[in-house]
């Protein structure tokens, strides 16, 4: 069923009020977390698959065209700073290359061989995860990938928008948010691509955190890479030590990452 390509429930938008356009947008978009939170068992169910593989040595992928591809390599562009993994734990990856994170490259989603070479090119093996991610689940640069994927034993999931898909066919754990017709109909980029961020940041937010890259609520492991960040750090370490700012904030510069100041200061008794 292609609910993605399905009528609008709203006619003559070019007659709308700006007030009455944001308002109808705005309702539709309250209907996407309820989606979400129907899928939340789905999600549950790869997310435990994959920390066990991340312990390991495992890294995610990320595969998608379009919106979708840009919204995993969204995802995973973010995991290093907020998280302090290193690059090329988590993946992302478009079709067309990273040309087309900003400019849309013709047919590249269309070669159903291509994404499996693109994972050949980070010698993906049977630790790591593959999450295909297309709003109408027809993707053929995403089906190929998942299907040579689950070929050599690799875990697959997927993120998609229409029920019963040739996507979720070749994913062992599918995600499915129904996320209903779009605003305007067939732009995929609005509820189907907040239901495909949504679904992203819950996995790696969750993943992160099983993974102890979160400390109570806090992300210790952070990246300082600009003021804003090393003043975030700052005072968290004054919270956790009950210590004064320019004490947290020299421990901070001189250690690198809360979590090392944190476990220095422990280590000193």
């Amino acid at each position: 069923m292609n609910i993605t390509e399905s009528e609008s429930n709203y006619n003559s938008l070019e007659h709308m009020s700006v007030q009455d356009l944001l308002t109808n947008i705005n309702k539709e978009d309250q209907t996407v977390s309820l989606a979400v939170q129907k899928v939340i068992p789905q999600i549950e169910a790869l997310v435990n698959q994959i920390v066990p593989r991340m312990q390991m040595g495992g890294r995610i992928f990320y595969i998608g065209a379009g919106t979708s591809g840009r919204l995993g390599v969204v995802d995973a562009s973010e995991c290093p700073p907020t998280y302090g993994v290193e690059h090329g734990v988590v993946v992302g990856i478009i079709a067309g290359g990273d040309t087309a994170i900003r400019k849309a490259v013709e047919n590249a989603e269309d070669d159903e061989n291509q994404a499996w070479e693109d994972l050949q090119e980070h010698i993906i093996n049977h630790k790591d995860t593959v999450i295909g991610i297309a709003a109408s689940g027809r993707t053929p640069y995403v089906i190929g990938g998942l299907k040579e994927a689950r070929k050599n034993d690799i875990l697959t999931g997927c993120i998609v928008c229409n029920p019963d898909s040739p996507v979720a066919w070749e994913a062992e754990y599918p995600i499915e948010p129904i996320v209903g017709p779009e605003f305007i109909t067939g732009s995929t980029r609005m509820k189907s691509g907040t239901a495909q961020k949504l679904v992203l940041n819950m996995i790696s937010t969750s993943v992160m955190v099983k993974l102890g890259k979160v400390q109570g609520n806090r992300m210790v492991d952070m990246q300082l890479s600009n003021n804003k960040l090393v003043d975030r750090g700052t005072r968290m370490i004054m919270e956790m030590l009950q210590i004064d700012s320019p004490t947290a904030e020299k421990l901070l510069k001189t250690h690198g990452s809360v979590r090392k100041v944190i476990d220095f200061v422990m280590s000193q008794g």
